[in-house]
C-alpha cells in the first residue's frame, strides 16, 4: 500500500497505489508492544512509588525496563532490512534510498529536539537537553540504513563485532565503568557539559544516558536487528532462534568481565538485551505470522511516532498547566492509597495512560491515519 500525505502531516492510505515490500504483522505487533511499554515505564503516577521491575537499574544490571529501548532499536534494524533491502533488490538506486533515509533520520532527530524544547518550556527545566531517545533513534536509523545499503552481510557481521569489541576496549582503556568517571561520560561532558541529563557543577562532571559516546553500543543493537530482519525476510526462522540463544549466552558470559549497563550501553548489554529482542521476534513470528495469532499491539506499532510523541506532549502540557498532579490525586491516589498502599495507584495511573493511548491509536488505525515523518 502507498500512503499519501494528508493534512497536519497525517498520511492516509491510498490502496490504488503501488504496493510496498510486504509487512510482517509480528514486527508491527512487537514494535507496538514496545512503545506501549515505553509509555508504561515513563508515566507512573508517582515516581517515588514505582515497582522495581518498572525502574531502570541504578547503574550496573538489567531490569525489564532496561530491555525496552534496545527492543525498539532492534526493531528499527529489522524494519530497515524489511523495507530498504527489497527496494534495493527491485532496482531502486542506492543514492535515492540513502537520501530518503537521511531525510527521515533528520525528521526523527528534529522531533526529538522539538519535544525537549517543549519540555524545557512547559516544565520550566533548568536547561535545555539536546540528547534524547528520538535523537538516538534518528542517529542509529541513519547509520544502519547506510550499513544495509553499502555493506554485505559479512561486512555487517564484521562491523557488529568491531562495535562490540571496540566499545569494550574504549571503556576499559578509558578508566573503567564508574559513574561520571568513565570515558563515555567524559566525552559527552566535554561536548555539551551543563546541557547533559546530569551535571555536577561542583566537579564539572556530567552524564547523559542517551549521550553520543554510548550511541556506538546502541548502533550495535540496531545492526543486530538488521541481521535479524534479513533472516526474517528470507524465512530463516531457525536462525532467529539460534541467534537469540547465542546472544543471550554470550551476553551472560561476557557480563562476568563487562557488566550489563544501559547508561553506557556496554557490549555485554547489547548481546543480553538483543538476545531477548531476537527471542521475542522469533516467538511473535511463530505465533502471529505462521499460526495466525492476534497481532496484539499492532495499532501502536503502525503509529509508533504518534503514540510516543503525542503522549510526551500530553504529559508536558498537563504538567505545565498544573493538572497532572490533581488528576492523579483525585482519580487514583486519593481513594486507592488507603486501601492498597501507594504503589498500586501509581501503576494504575500508568496503565490507564497506556489504555488511553491504545484507544487513540486504535481509532487512528480504524480511520487509516498514520503519522509519518
Amino acid at each position: 500500500m502507498h500512503a499519501r500525505a494528508g493534512r497536519h502531516g497525517v498520511a492516509r492510505v491510498n490502496t490504488a497505489a503501488a504496493s510496498r515490500p510486504a509487512r510482517f504483522a509480528s514486527v508491527d505487533a512487537l514494535r507496538g508492544l514496545t512503545v506501549a511499554a515505553m509509555l508504561l515505564v515513563n508515566t507512573p503516577g508517582d515516581w517515588g512509588h514505582v515497582y522495581a521491575p518498572l525502574l531502570h537499574a541504578p547503574w550496573h544490571g538489567c531490569t525489564p525496563t532496561d530491555l525496552v529501548f534496545p527492543f525498539f532499536l532492534c526493531i528499527v534494524g529489522v524494519s530497515i532490512a524489511l523495507g530498504v533491502m527489497p527496494r534495493l533488490e527491485a532496482g531502486v538506486e542506492r543514492g535515492a534510498l540513502m537520501r530518503a533515509a537521511s531525510v527521515r533520520a533528520l525528521r526523527i532527530l528534529g522531533m526529538g529536539l522539538l519535544l525537549h524544547l517543549l519540555a524545557w518550556w512547559w516544565l520550566d527545566l533548568p536547561h535545555y537537553r539536546p540528547w534524547g531517545v528520538l535523537q538516538r533513534i534518528g542517529l542509529c536509523f541513519l547509520v544502519a540504513a547506510a550499513v544495509a545499503l553499502w555493506l554485505k552481510p559479512r561486512g555487517q557481521w564484521a562491523l557488529l563485532a568491531a562495535l562490540l569489541l571496540g566499545g569494550w576496549a574504549l571503556l576499559a582503556w578509558g578508566g573503567g565503568y564508574a559513574p561520571f568517571e568513565n570515558i563515555a561520560s567524559r566525552i559527552d561532558d566535554a561536548l555539551l557539559g551543563p546541557w547533559l541529563y546530569q551535571h555536577d557543577p561542583a566537579t564539572g562532571r556530567g552524564h547523559d544516558p542517551e549521550g553520543l559516546a554510548s550511541t556506538l553500543g546502541a548502533l550495535a543493537t540496531t545492526v543486530l536487528g538488521l541481521r535479524a530482519g534479513d533472516w526474517l525476510r528470507h524465512g530463516r526462522a531457525r536462525a532467529l532462534w539460534a541467534g537469540a540463544a547465542a546472544a543471550l549466552l554470550l551476553g551472560l558470559a561476557w557480563s562476568a568481565l563487562l557488566p550489563w549497563n544501559k547508561n553506557l550501553w556496554t557490549s555485554s548489554y547489547v548481546l543480553w538485551s538483543g538476545g531477548w529482542a531476537l527471542l521475542a521476534l522469533a516467538a511473535a513470528h511463530l505465533l502471529i505470522d505462521r499460526r495466525g495469532g492476534p497481532a496484539l499491539g499492532r495499532a501502536f506499532g503502525v503509529n509508533a511516532i504518534a503514540a510516543y510523541a503525542g503522549s510526551a506532549v500530553m504529559v508536558y502540557a498537563l504538567a505545565g498547566l498544573g493538572w497532572l498532579e490533581p488528576i492523579y490525586r483525585v482519580g487514583f491516589a486519593g481513594w486507592m492509597t488507603p486501601k492498597f498502599g501507594p504503589y498500586l495507584p501509581s501503576l494504575a495511573f500508568a496503565l490507564a495512560f497506556v489504555a488511553l493511548w491504545w484507544c487513540i491509536v486504535a481509532w487512528m488505525d480504524r480511520r487509516r491515519w498514520y503519522l509519518k515523518i
